[in-house]
């Protein structure tokens, strides 16, 4: 076996529509098609790769105990735009080098409070 290629995450979560909002304004995904399971939930999109699957539940899984995710990560280009947006929504972010790598990492949190970094290449 050989990985090619990040294919999604799947969050559970208790907001469905403030975090496909979320997904949209802050990191660009939108909505697109999903089967027609059996319990609610949103395929969120990168170019035409439903990268983020959500499924919908009555209760906040963190609070019933239920494992929570520790991080997921997407690569990207555009750090001062991105940053920029961060500011600009007001959603705290931390801009972490990656010690020994030509890597930086920009660190938040969705909606739920579940972590992501989107890390963009530096000159090395």
């Amino acid at each position: 076996m050989t990985l090619t290629a990040f294919d999604h995450v799947n969050v559970r979560t208790a907001n469905l529509d403030d975090m496909v909002d979320w997904y949209g304004q802050v990191l660009g995904l939108y909505p697109g098609k999903r089967p027609d399971f059996n319990f609610p939930g949103a395929w969120l999109y990168l170019n035409d790769v439903a990268v983020v699957h959500l499924v919908g539940v009555s209760e906040d899984p963190v609070a019933g105990g239920n494992p929570s995710l520790e991080h997921f990560a997407f690569k990207a280009t555009g750090l001062d735009e991105f940053v920029g947006k961060l500011k600009k929504l007001g959603i705290a972010h931390t801009i972490d080098p990656v010690p020994g790598i030509a890597l930086v990492q920009v660190n938040l949190s969705d909606f739920d409070g579940n972590h992501i970094h989107v890390d963009f290449e530096t000159e090395g």
